[in-house]
């Protein structure tokens, strides 16, 4: 069986992003998002989802290239002078591995994060991290050990399979093995941990490799090569740009994918082709797969 998530990611980066992610889900394909809770515009974001009840919303845990929620005073060793999280994630991920007070401050804000989540009365459908930070194996532990008072039960898997990929775009074959073959070891030992934790996962993940450019013509060729199992296609929908958007995604065709989710064009191919929508927390409640 061909099951899909559909998600939005950093849903509270601003005005543009939530109502995005709205209209993506009231009028298109979008049943799952992705809540950064220290984000300029999070409380516009919780009360969209309030008066959304089918849309399933996860946390967005954010440890690199963005602000703590805890005072600067709290988590000196994760943050630089102007009180930003560390955007050279490599040195980043080594401080976190290697330095038992940055692991320490790692862990109150992530638990931060989560406690903000849990402030605003949603129900948490899963959790993924900004820049797939997730996937190293202190943060992963944390998540984990951390998500347990929080009735977490799922966590996104960034596995994008070269082959299938490919064939959906028809770009870049040399970078999507690459990407694959890079990680295999963290999605390897996570995919482990994730297991023997009684976590719910997906098998696969499109959108890695294509950030920012998820188009409806990409859409459409990630469903017709979509594999059996559990997959999740996300994007980054907004409106429009934004005052403070990041110069790092200020290429993204925010636009382009917002349309891509409400193109009645994809809706259709969803239904030709016999995948069946779901979402991370209708699987951990036992929904066949």
């Amino acid at each position: 069986m061909k099951l899909l998530i559909v998600t939005g990611d950093d849903f509270g980066a601003s005005s543009a992003v939530n109502e995005a992610i709205e209209q993506a889900h009231r009028k298109g394909i979008l049943g799952t998002t992705s809540l950064m809770v220290g984000a300029p515009a999070t409380e516009d974001a919780v009360n969209r989802a309030r008066n959304m009840e089918g849309l399933r919303v996860g946390l967005h845990l954010v440890l690199v290239c963005g602000r703590p929620i805890l005072p600067a005073s709290e988590v000196p060793d994760l943050i630089d002078d102007n009180g930003a999280f560390s955007t050279r994630l490599v040195r980043a991920g080594f401080r976190f591995f290697f330095l038992p007070r940055v692991r320490r401050q790692l862990a109150a804000e992530i638990r931060a994060q989560f406690e903000k989540f849990r402030s605003t009365g949603l129900t948490l459908d899963h959790v993924n991290a900004h820049n797939h930070m997730h996937l190293h194996p202190t943060v992963l532990g944390l998540i984990l050990r951390i998500g347990a008072d929080y009735g977490l039960r799922a966590i996104r898997l960034p596995h994008e399979p070269f082959l299938a990929s490919w064939r959906a775009t028809g770009e870049g074959l040399l970078r999507r093995i690459a990407n694959d073959v890079l990680l295999w070891p963290l999605l390897a030992a996570s995919r482990w941990r994730l297991t023997h934790a009684g976590m719910v996962c997906n098998d696969y993940v499109f959108g890695m490799n294509d950030n920012g450019n998820m188009d409806s013509n990409h859409l459409l060729g990630f469903l017709t090569h979509l594999p059996e199992g559990i997959s999740e296609i996300y994007c980054h929908p907004a409106t429009g740009p934004w005052p403070g958007m990041e110069a790092a995604v200020g290429q993204y065709r925010f636009a382009e994918e917002f349309a891509a989710l409400t193109d009645a064009t994809v809706a259709a191919a969803i239904g030709r082709l016999g995948i069946k929508c779901t979402a991370f927390g209708s699987l951990a409640a036992g929904e066949p797969r």
